[in-house]
């Protein structure tokens, strides 16, 4: 996924969030794994940053 012109990741400093991510282990369905990898694909951006999405956008 790309950050935007001109911005360069740097290890531990958050880009797209004021907080960095970490990793984090989740238990999907082959079915839902699927899904999710085709949604993230149709949008162009990654499985992990499909999930963020979705679940931020429930949150609020």
């Amino acid at each position: 996924m790309s950050t935007g012109k001109g911005k360069k990741r740097i290890k531990n400093v958050p880009v797209l969030y004021e907080e960095t991510k970490k990793q984090r282990g989740v238990m999907l369905t082959d079915t839902a794994w699927s899904n999710a990898v085709i949604k993230a694909r149709e949008k162009g951006i990654s499985v992990s940053e499909y999930l963020e999405r979705l679940i931020r956008a429930d949150g609020n």
